[in-house]
């Protein structure tokens, strides 16, 4: 499959949203492993690691996606 596909059909609705399912329960298991002490004591949140715990998930999920189409 040429790449210009295999991006469209990684970007495409389903993909993405099972690569944001993958990124909300990856993510919040990740964010209460980084930040559980921060969450039980009240404190705030760092914002640039509550933003990547969510994006790394995210961009793996999708990567493997385009990944297994390209692959075809």
């Amino acid at each position: 499959m040429l790449t210009k596909e295999a991006l469209k059909r990684t970007f495409a609705w389903r993909s993405a949203t099972r690569s944001l399912a993958v990124a909300l329960i990856v993510g919040s298991i990740l964010n209460v492993i980084n930040q559980g002490s921060e969450i039980v004591d009240g404190q705030p949140l760092i914002l640039w690691k509550l933003l990547l715990t969510y994006f790394v998930p995210f961009a793996v999920a999708s990567y493997g996606s385009f990944a297994a189409l390209r692959s075809t």
